[in-house]
């Protein structure tokens, strides 16, 4: 595991105050080093991808939340440009609807699950229903208060069957909140991203940051990593955000499979 990886994971059972942490840290690094280092590991993330697709018995899974404007899209389109799409799925958890209302809460995130052999990344996630459904108690806390022990189990059994896991705060502060707002209105080709919801749901700050703390000291554990990206700064964001990925990668020491017929009796003329 690479210094920076092993700085931002957060051992299971860590008592963490996100106010300690500070959100614009780049861990010594600056930004030219960061670009050069960026490259390196986009390249090196479309080798092991192509192992993972090859050996076929594993998948990783990448797991992004943050509170809103932390980058969570951004840093899907500038970590993951350089994978092969057919082995990338991606997955969006918004409000459910339809079906998804009709089953338990972990139903639509098991379908989402990579199949052996691919990434997968949830851009939101099965912890929205220990996020935003205990701020603003959509569900009574004797509901709620079960599910970091259910996610456990849920996350320890995909680890067990094959899927390595990390998942990643990405953490920024109230004020760059409100700068990347501010942009969005000022900004007409990002006027579409501004929502009148962005603005009600920062009246919640402390309350989601409370529920942040709780998910990362419940349900951060040796299968299932949670690690706090510093995302003030983006670059640096999407400096963590790759470094993290690769290490997993090359923490699952991926091998080519044996092939299937004896090669050296094949001879084309």
């Amino acid at each position: 595991m690479k210094p920076l990886t092993k700085a931002l994971r957060v051992a299971p059972g860590s008592k963490i105050k996100l106010s300690k942490i500070d959100p614009a840290d780049t861990h010594g690094i600056d930004k030219e080093d960061a670009t050069d280092l960026l490259t390196k590991n986009i390249e090196r993330l479309s080798v092991l991808q192509y192992q993972l697709y090859a050996e076929g018995r594993r998948a990783l899974l990448v797991v992004l939340q943050g509170i809103d404007a932390a980058g969570k899209d951004g840093s899907i389109r500038h970590v993951m440009s350089g994978l092969n799409p057919q082995g990338v799925t991606v997955t969006p958890f918004k409000e459910p609807e339809g079906p998804e209302k009709r089953h338990d809460y972990l139903w639509r995130v098991h379908a989402a699950v990579p199949e052996w052999g691919k990434i997968g990344i949830f851009n939101r996630s099965h912890y929205e229903d220990v996020l935003i459904v205990r701020v603003h108690g959509l569900v009574p806390k004797s509901v709620w208060s079960q599910r970091y022990e259910q996610i456990n189990c849920f996350e320890q059994m995909l680890a067990k069957s094959g899927t390595r896991i990390v998942k990643l705060l990405l953490y920024i502060d109230k004020d760059e909140q409100a700068r990347r707002f501010q942009e969005r209105l000022d900004d007409p080709s990002k006027n579409w991203k501004f929502s009148a919801a962005d603005v009600k749901e920062r009246e919640y700050w402390d309350q989601y940051i409370d529920a942040y703390e709780a998910v990362l000291r419940k349900c951060s554990t040796e299968w299932a990593p949670w690690y706090i990206v510093p995302a003030n700064r983006k670059w640096f964001r999407n400096l963590a955000v790759s470094q993290i990925v690769l290490d997993a990668l090359e923490e699952m020491d991926l091998k080519f499979p044996k092939p299937a017929a004896d090669l050296k009796a094949i001879h084309f003329e």
